[in-house]
């Protein structure tokens, strides 16, 4: 446990040198352009039709503020939808019951007899338990 507590103090007083080496200096970019372009293994070499416009299913938001401002994640982020009359407006007592439809289940134990698991035996759970060294012994 010493001889750890050395070795730890030594290499935290020897100078560490990186095993990689970058060639000339950090520069960061003074113009960085935005712009959507095409990747560069693209077969066609060009954007989607309409991409950017809103058309065919593309991005509809010119900037990612607008598109933030209609973000959701795990729920909407603006704080107006549910005084909107969006999600959240109305509790849950006013949207009604919560049945199934006819052949719809919620639990496995709600379908018939022939569809639910058959229950464990103590063999079975005896097996489980000890990684199966009694069905051996």
């Amino acid at each position: 446990m010493l001889a750890t507590r050395v070795l730890r103090q030594a290499a935290a007083q020897a100078e560490r040198t990186p095993l990689i080496r970058f060639v000339g200096k950090r520069s960061v970019p003074e113009n960085v352009d935005y712009t959507p372009q095409p990747h560069p293994a693209s077969p066609t070499g060009s954007l989607p039709a309409g991409f950017g416009s809103g058309s065919n299913g593309g991005n509809s938001h010119a900037s990612f503020s607008s598109y933030r401002d209609h973000a959701q994640q795990h729920g909407p982020l603006r704080k107006t939808i549910g005084a909107a009359g969006g999600i959240g407006a109305q509790s849950a007592a006013h949207l009604g019951p919560v049945d199934p439809p006819k052949g719809v289940f919620f639990d496995r134990n709600q379908l018939p007899e022939r569809f639910r698991r058959a229950p464990l035996t103590a063999a079975e759970i005896e097996a489980v338990a000890s990684g199966g060294a009694t069905l051996f012994g």
